[in-house]
């Protein structure tokens, strides 16, 4: 079993680096080379043998991608290459495989440098690898999106429900509330800002009230 899901694992990153990332030729057989060495590793030092030991996901690996995964006003992109992509990384996102989904960003960001939309993926997947937290390499992500697309809603809307998460509430609402100030009144997720920033004041006023 251990072998199925080992080799099931590298053929899956393969074909979504070859059919998202649109590399040449030389670039899929690195790729190819670099998870043969992947799997003759895990021959080496694994053990297909034992059984499993299952173990539940974190709580950091729940909220970000699901409302990234619903949340498609955030995503400019509705349809297109750019948009496979990132429905690409969110099914490997709701399956653990968090590492996979930053790899199968980044060979769109190959091809795509200027795509707003993959930048907010890939900080939005760097956040959620990182168990919530906005790394140094997350916040980058971010603003590369935010400098391409200044009026893209995506860097702002994620960064405020990571610090909201880790319970920045002050710092969420500062992030949200100048989102909403630059946003076109009849931008279509005004709403799910101002319903964010309701349950932000449920979260301030719990806080208040525990002893």
């Amino acid at each position: 079993m251990g072998w199925a899901i080992v080799l099931g694992l590298a053929a899956a990153s393969f074909v979504a680096l070859w059919r998202f990332g649109k590399l040449p030729r030389g670039g899929l057989e690195l790729i190819g080379a670099a998870l043969l060495v992947g799997v003759a590793g895990y021959a080496w030092q694994g053990s297909p043998g034992l059984a499993g030991s299952p173990k539940s996901p974190s709580e950091g690996h729940r909220l970000p991608d699901a409302d990234f995964a619903k949340s498609q006003e955030f995503a400019l992109g509705r349809v297109g290459s750019d948009a496979d992509i990132l429905t690409a990384a969110d099914n490997l996102h709701q399956r653990g495989l968090d590492a996979y989904a930053i790899a199968t960003i980044k060979a769109g960001l190959e091809k795509h440098k200027r795509s707003a939309d993959l930048w907010v993926g890939l900080g939005n997947a760097l956040t959620i690898y990182a168990d919530g937290a906005v790394t140094p390499a997350a916040r980058l992500a971010f603003q590369r999106a935010a400098d391409i697309q200044p009026e893209h809603p995506g860097p702002s809307f994620f960064l405020g429900l990571a610090q909201a998460q880790a319970g920045q509430i002050d710092q969420a609402e500062r992030t949200w509330r100048a989102l909403l100030v630059r946003a076109p009144a009849d931008a279509p997720w005004r709403a799910q800002i101002e319903e964010k920033l309701r349950m932000l004041e449920m979260m301030r006023a719990q806080q208040g009230g525990m002893p």
